[in-house]
């Protein structure tokens, strides 16, 4: 496959383009191919390139290109077939981008190799030096593909479209790769032929087309490429399928990267069906940016989870694997409403509060748990991290009677069902309805501290003192609740 990466350390010094030979006919061994008489010949490689973007690009050729240029055959295929459409009228603006990793020993000359590539095709060319830094139990190979994609989304401007030289036998890899980790739908999709990417689009228009077309294509008009000696460590799972699987498929099925191809194009049409009733469903359960419960039981199971997957997704945050996403959709859901129960994965947490269902990440506080704050001795009291502090402060001016306080409280979050008098003679109110009526933002609201004395709710963070505790005109000694939200 050729993203924009480097796949040789060998180049072979010949003339990018040479002059075209004379029109030929390859066949395979044992087959005889006849020509018919007014046959009409078969689109060029180029006419083929030009009518993919065209069907990708509503508004091709008046659109600004730019080629992710490893010097690997696919990328200078595509680059060198932009390259000679002809005139302005029927050439889109055009440039290339080249990533060195700086990872190989003869990444300089790669380098080398697509400068003087991209002068000959009189292509402008940006060479991109990147730094891959690699996380603990990732692969260097997705390290070097997460840099690179960085990099290139950096370089492209406003509205520009990235082209990628990924083909056919790249999506056969792809949606084997997939079925083997037993991806769902969007795995199977594989990579779609144009998508949103950085301020602009990526696309590809190779998908369609073979790899044995490419190099055929090359070859008769003598265009060097590299080759990458990496592609043969087969202890990668992609080189493995590339050598040892994809060549015996292909010797029984010749067509199996354009049925691969289809197959994705399939997925791909399903999960745009499934993300349409995942949108309906997520609306219609939508409290801010949390689900309501109550409108997501009476779903199929199947259903809840698609609307599961697509929430979380729609979030920007990882989706959860099959067991944990089971969990979502079953035992959470079915939990009593004071139940509080939470699934996490990968730096996410999702938490059940009452009839809601919220996310959040791992690094920002959860539920705070009972504190004691014993009132008459210590007026700062230290919450968790992430939610600051609070403090008791003498203010004559203040709503809360300090001789009516009690010596210590327990300092808690929303649990549900909470009721306080906010108002003297007035009635008790939900802090849920205190809390809607005052368009608490649903990411706050599980964060506010409670003063409570059992179940009785004293003071919801500065926001309301029960009555109980609240300042009248015999009042001696008043204070005031101070939440010092943290930054």
């Amino acid at each position: 496959m050729n993203d924009g990466v480097p796949r040789t350390s060998a180049v072979r010094r010949k003339p990018l383009v040479a002059e075209r030979p004379a029109s030929r006919v390859t066949a395979r061994p044992g087959v005889r191919v006849t020509a018919r008489p007014g046959a009409r010949a078969a689109p060029s490689l180029e006419t083929r390139i030009q009518a993919c973007l065209a069907a990708l690009l509503p508004e091709y050729p008046r659109v600004s290109l730019c080629v992710a240029f490893s010097g690997g055959l696919d990328s200078t295929v595509l680059l060198t077939a932009l390259a000679m459409l002809g005139g302005t009228s029927r050439r889109p603006r055009l440039r290339a981008a080249h990533v060195d990793h700086g990872l190989h020993p003869d990444s300089a000359a790669w380098a080398d190799h697509c400068r003087a590539a991209a002068e000959r095709l009189r292509v402008p060319l940006a060479v991109l030096r990147v730094k891959v830094d690699r996380p603990p139990g990732a692969s260097l190979e997705a390290a070097a593909r997460e840099a690179r994609y960085r990099a290139l989304e950096r370089e492209l401007a406003d509205s520009e479209v990235l082209l990628t030289g990924q083909h056919a036998d790249d999506q056969l890899e792809t949606v084997l790769l997939q079925l083997l980790r037993g991806a769902g739908l969007p795995g199977i999709a594989a990579m779609p032929p144009v998508a949103p990417f950085g301020r602009g689009r990526l696309a590809r228009p190779l998908l369609a087309m073979e790899r044995s077309e490419l190099e055929a294509w090359a070859r008769a008009r003598g265009i060097e490429w590299i080759e990458d000696d990496t592609n043969a460590d087969e202890r990668l799972d992609r080189n493995y399928l590339r050598r040892r699987v994809v060549p015996t498929l292909l010797a029984r099925w010749p067509s199996a990267s354009r049925a691969a191809g289809r197959t994705a194009r399939h997925a791909a049409e399903a999960q745009r069906l499934l993300d349409l009733i995942a949108r309906v469903d997520a609306d219609r359960a939508a409290v801010g940016a949390a689900l309501c419960v109550k409108r997501l039981r009476p779903l199929a199971p199947e259903r809840r989870r698609n609307v599961l997957r697509y929430w979380i997704a729609r979030s920007g945050r990882p989706l959860p694997d099959t067991r944990r996403l089971g969990e979502l959709a079953g035992p959470v859901l079915g939990a009593r409403p004071d139940a509080h129960p939470q699934v996490a994965w990968g730096g996410v947490v999702a938490e059940r509060h009452g009839d809601l269902l919220s996310l959040r990440d791992a690094a920002t506080p959860g539920p705070l748990g009972p504190l004691e704050w014993p009132l008459r001795t210590v007026l700062l009291l230290e919450l968790p991290p992430g939610l600051g502090k609070l403090e008791l402060a003498p203010d004559r001016h203040g709503p809360i009677d300090l001789d009516a306080l009690p010596e210590s409280v327990t300092v808690r979050s929303r649990r549900g069902g909470e009721r306080l008098r906010p108002r003297r003679g007035g009635p008790t109110r939900t802090l849920k309805a205190l809390l809607q009526a005052a368009r608490v933002a649903h990411t706050e609201r599980g964060r506010i501290p409670l003063l409570c004395v059992g179940e009785q709710v004293l003071a919801a963070g500065d926001l309301w003192v029960d009555a109980q505790i609240q300042g009248g005109a015999a009042t001696r000694r008043r204070g005031r609740l101070i939440w010092h939200r943290s930054s």
